[in-house]
């Protein structure tokens, strides 16, 4: 997996969460889903999507 820049991983964490704010806590789930398969299908890597999903998991649980 490639690193971001700490100033664009910023600007990414802004992004999404006012993406989140503006879809609703009603809709936050179905949009992360269509973002995640979304990003998922950018990478074209079945194998890293998978472990992006586990890592994402790891800091959940």
């Amino acid at each position: 997996m490639s690193t971001m820049r700490s100033e664009d991983f910023e600007a990414a964490y802004e992004t999404l969460a006012t993406a989140i704010d503006s879809a609703g806590p009603e809709r936050e789930a179905l949009f992360l889903t269509r973002l995640a398969l979304l990003l998922g299908h950018e990478l074209g890597d079945i194998a890293a999507f998978r472990k992006a999903i586990l890592t994402a998991l790891e800091g959940i649980e």
